[in-house]
């Protein structure tokens, strides 16, 4: 279990993360909900240690991940951040062999070859394998920074709008490959999203903030309803169950 107590974050005067407590499971997708400036990001790269924080505590299982060393904290969770990209000439498995450093530090063993092998195939590379990641339409490329985390073996999987920039099919793909490591692999798959259906659809868990406060925590029907989401997004809203989803469409 991740532990977030008080959690603070500001710049300048602005506060953008304001004492958030909350307890992130051990398995399972939690979606982080909200609009731009909310905190969301900011929570998750605290969490990261990505940044640091003014006040509070992250652990994980008991692990103080602003006090423990880079390599322990590593072993626990990965993270998957917004502006990830690589300008190197590196092929997919040797993008996908990186998540294996906290592990190997660059000298990699039977095991995380076996390791990234098993990551390749799970999020479907196999054919791509030495294919330059420069090469891969927008999807491939997600998948494969998907592959580098799943092979870093972390228990906690955490991604920043992993949505971004992807079009419907490859949205829905990746977002029922992150279900699927939850149910699977028995992942804790934490993740900022913009679109609440597929947080919607896809989450065990939607946690919606607004102004750096938690001001809406709990599954999909207690949050995507037009109370909650009208709260959070300040929109009107209409919410519509469709195939056992709770489905919002938003109008001014």
């Amino acid at each position: 279990m991740i532990t977030i107590d008080s959690l603070t974050k500001s710049y300048d005067e602005h506060v953008v993360v304001n004492d958030v407590s909350l307890q992130l499971p051990d398995s399972g997708v939690t979606s982080l909900i909200g609009p731009n400036g909310a905190g969301k990001s900011t929570l998750l790269s605290m969490v990261s240690r990505i940044l640091g924080a003014d006040a509070g505590v992250v652990s994980v299982e008991g692990l103080d991940v602003f006090k423990a060393p880079s390599k322990d904290v590593a072993k626990k969770l990965s993270i998957l951040r917004q502006d990830a990209h690589t300008t190197a000439r590196i092929t997919v498995r040797e993008l996908v062999e990186f998540g294996r450093y906290p592990h190997s530090h660059g000298r990699l063993t039977p095991e995380c070859h076996a390791a990234v092998a098993e990551a390749l195939e799970y999020c479907d590379l196999v054919d791509l394998t030495d294919r330059p990641i420069h090469q891969l339409s927008g999807g491939q490329r997600q998948r494969a920074y998907v592959a580098m985390v799943l092979a870093q073996d972390t228990r906690y999987v955490l991604l920043d709008e992993p949505l971004n920039n992807l079009d419907m099919v490859h949205a829905t793909g990746l977002m029922q490959l992150l279900r699927r490591l939850a149910d699977e692999k028995g992942k804790s798959i934490v993740l900022v999203l913009h679109d609440v259906n597929y947080a919607s659809v896809y989450s065990d868990r939607i946690i919606a903030m607004r102004d750096g406060d938690v001001v809406h925590d709990g599954p999909p029907e207690t949050v995507i309803t037009e109370g909650a989401l009208g709260d959070v997004y300040d929109m009107e809203f209409s919410v519509h169950t469709l195939g056992g989803d709770r489905i919002a469409a938003y109008f001014r």
